[in-house]
């Protein structure tokens, strides 16, 4: 089919916090984009709510973290209480991390900063508008949208779904949503509450009942996730709430008032895969599982900073289709790690198994004060320990990093960063011919760390060698090569 003209690069479809931000990403690079959403504003309600330490380091990567930094209420502790007993109290401290603590910001809140962000960056979300369909073609994808019930076309070069886990965009394509449904309904409650439990502390309660969740977001407002055999009405009554909070929730605590509440019923699913052609799908529309742990919208934010900077690239020519095609082969993996540990914290946490829950309750004590399990835990729940370690196009362990260079919104978009710490003179030369090789995608800089690194345009390590070398040199163009449209002289990897 012949070349038709492209109104936009990337039509987002869904204005929740994973299409705001992705947006964001977009504005910034200074791509066309435009962001369609079904409904007449955004949400008014608390909903999603936690915020860990790597999506903070990428909200501040992208320049956005100051306002919810300001809005945050700061978790520094994780305890896990039965009826009666504490099992676990770990501090939440994260290593080398400038965030060290779940910040919690309701998703209306959230919302509201990415739409005030997006509108200093020139953009806006365009509401009432419902993605219809979308016929793909060589060069492009055809669009029908309808607008106050008139139908509009548009073209554009890629469509990614981000329309939540009802996702209009997969629909269309067909993917599977692998995965299975939890038996019981959840209840979720934002109340206001007495000041019996600290404000710094998460508290995780297991219950023969049902495991319940408590995130604090103020000294006396919480927000109460539990699980229900029936509900009970049309929405979570406030009578409901305290009878969860008397018979599961540590003592002390009372619910005084209901500022929301719903009812809910999950899954725990993905999809095969997030690329198919011209079209992606992120957060909910790819993934959705427990609430318990909180890495649903992390997770979500997440897919779409690894996906932006690879969309940038290839737009501008830098990137080949193995560099999109690595969306899928890094993010599934992380995304089943997710649900995995979710499914498995709802099930331990709410087993009426009464063996088991005497392991449980006879373990965690025990766990708990290891060193590792406090680091492994930590790294789990904060996100810092994400690696894409079997990546096509990272060698070796795929590990995250971050230093003050990166931060603040201009001083990492789309170009890899070498990294190096090298005195060497003639390395330090020949690292500088190789990024003029490849000076559409990257630049030099100086590192406190010995070696050479290549950071990609997300934060994560390519490609890392201890001492630096033309032969460490030539490995690390061959990383770069694998990705991108462009290929460096042969003379510039043995420079």
């Amino acid at each position: 089919m012949g070349k038709g003209v492209i109104d936009t690069d990337i039509l987002i479809v869904g204005a929740g916090p994973v299409g705001l931000f992705l947006a964001n990403e977009f504005a910034r690079r200074g791509l066309r984009w435009r962001l369609v959403e079904e409904n007449s504003s955004q949400s008014q309600h608390s909903k999603a709510l936690a915020i860990f330490p790597r999506t903070l380091e990428i909200f501040d990567m992208a320049g956005v973290a100051a306002p919810f930094l300001a809005a945050a209420n700061r978790v520094t502790s994780v305890t896990i209480v039965t009826h009666r007993r504490t099992l676990a109290h770990m501090r939440f401290e994260p290593d080398e991390t400038p965030y060290q603590f779940v910040a919690m910001v309701p998703q209306d809140v959230t919302e509201k900063l990415l739409v005030e962000q997006l509108r200093c960056r020139g953009g806006s979300v365009e509401y009432d508008t419902k993605f219809v369909s979308g016929q793909p073609l060589d060069d492009r994808v055809d669009v029908t949208l309808e607008r106050s019930g008139q139908t509009a076309k548009l073209t554009a070069s890629f469509v990614i779904g981000c329309d939540g886990a009802h996702s209009a965009v997969r629909h269309l394509l067909n993917i599977p949503f692998e995965g299975a449904e939890y038996p019981d309904s959840f209840v979720l409650a934002d109340v206001e509450t007495n000041d019996a439990l600290p404000a710094d502390e998460l508290q995780l309660c297991p219950s023969e009942l049902g495991p319940v969740a408590i995130f604090p977001m103020s000294a006396t407002r919480r927000r109460i996730v539990a699980t229900i055999d029936q509900p009970e009405g049309d929405a979570p009554s406030l009578e409901l709430v305290k009878k969860i909070l008397a018979d599961r929730a540590p003592n002390g605590i009372e619910a005084l008032s209901l500022h929301w509440s719903t009812y809910f019923r999950i899954h725990h699913r993905h999809v095969a895969r997030l690329r198919q052609g011209r079209f992606f799908v992120a957060g909910d529309a790819a993934h959705i599982h427990s609430p318990f742990g909180g890495q649903g919208m992390n997770t979500g934010l997440q897919d779409v900073w690894n996906l932006a900077w690879k969309l940038d690239l290839f737009l501008r020519g830098h990137g080949n289709e193995e560099l999109l095609d690595s969306y899928s082969a890094e993010r599934i993996p992380v995304i089943r790690n997710v649900i995995e540990t979710t499914d498995t914290l709802t099930k331990v946490l709410g087993t009426p198994n009464k063996l088991v829950q005497t392991l449980r309750n006879t373990i965690i004590p025990m766990a708990s004060h290891l060193a590792p399990f406090q680091h492994a835990f930590v790294e789990r729940l904060s996100e810092l320990g994400i690696a894409y370690p079997r990546s096509p196009i990272v060698e070796g362990p795929g590990k995250r990093y971050f230093d003050d260079s990166m931060r603040g919104g201009q001083r990492i978009r789309s170009r890899f960063l070498l990294m190096i710490g090298e005195k060497d003179s003639s390395i330090t030369e020949a690292a500088g011919e190789l990024c003029k090789a490849f000076a559409d995608v990257m630049e030099l800089r100086t590192s406190q760390r010995p070696g050479i690194t290549l950071v990609r345009p997300d934060g994560y390590v390519a490609y890392e060698a201890h001492s630096g070398s033309v032969e460490a040199l030539a490995a690390m163009c061959a990383v770069i090569e694998r990705q991108t449209a462009q290929a460096a002289p042969p003379a510039a990897a043995g420079a």
